[in-house]
């Protein structure tokens, strides 16, 4: 079985996310980039893997593993050396699993539905946020102890919440307040996210040109 990790995915995507996990594992994988002016990303030989048609994904062992937080948990539960996530005895370990799913659940969401505002007022119930406030309210809870979400160990948790906040401050979806201007600060000072970024500015202008 092919134990090499192969990356699917596009320099400017949500796949940065899962590379700068990449990252901080250290380990071994190859890229495949998908150019998206080309449609690639949904061609017949793509959607072999991901029938979507988006990208991130990762082939690991012969599995295939889509959306940005499922592969960043796969990675720390993988490499369990690495110590990016907490063990599964851990009593932290729901600790990381509700922050971590509460980034892919409730912060994309309601950051998209701040970008994109509805025509119509949902009604809050059906929201599986709840409402900007009460998701920006519990966000500022996760973060408020630092220096990461587990304290002082940082996890795959971060890599997820920490791309959400990071782009949220970017495209002025999430409110600049202080607390989350620090954690993303501290976000961007790890090697593995500048390791992350030089790669894909790589990337970028290469697929430019």
């Amino acid at each position: 079985m092919n134990e090499t990790m192969v990356f699917y995915t596009n320099p400017m995507s949500r796949g940065r996310i899962a590379h700068w996990m990449l990252e901080e594992v250290g380990e071994p994988y190859e890229v495949k980039l998908l150019a998206f002016d080309k449609g690639e990303h949904k061609r017949t030989e793509y959607l072999g893997i991901n029938p979507m048609g988006k990208v991130p994904a990762l082939v690991h062992r012969g599995v295939v593993i889509t959306e940005a937080a499922a592969i960043c948990a796969y990675l720390a539960d993988a490499f369990p050396a690495k110590k990016l996530a907490p063990a599964l005895d851990d009593p932290r370990r729901g600790t990381y699993l509700r922050w971590m799913f509460f980034g892919a659940g409730c912060i994309e969401a309601a950051l998209t539905d701040k970008a994109f505002p509805r025509v119509e007022a949902p009604r809050a119930g059906m929201l599986g946020y709840g409402s900007y406030d009460s998701a920006l309210a519990s966000l500022e809870q996760a973060l408020a102890p630092g220096p990461w979400i587990l304290g002082a160990q940082f996890s795959a948790a971060d890599v997820y919440v920490g791309s959400q906040v990071g782009w949220g401050l970017q495209f002025k979806t999430l409110e600049p307040r202080p607390l989350f201007q620090a954690y993303a600060a501290r976000c961007n000072e790890r090697p593995a996210m500048q390791r992350m970024i030089e790669l894909n500015n790589g990337y970028a202008a290469k697929q430019k040109g």
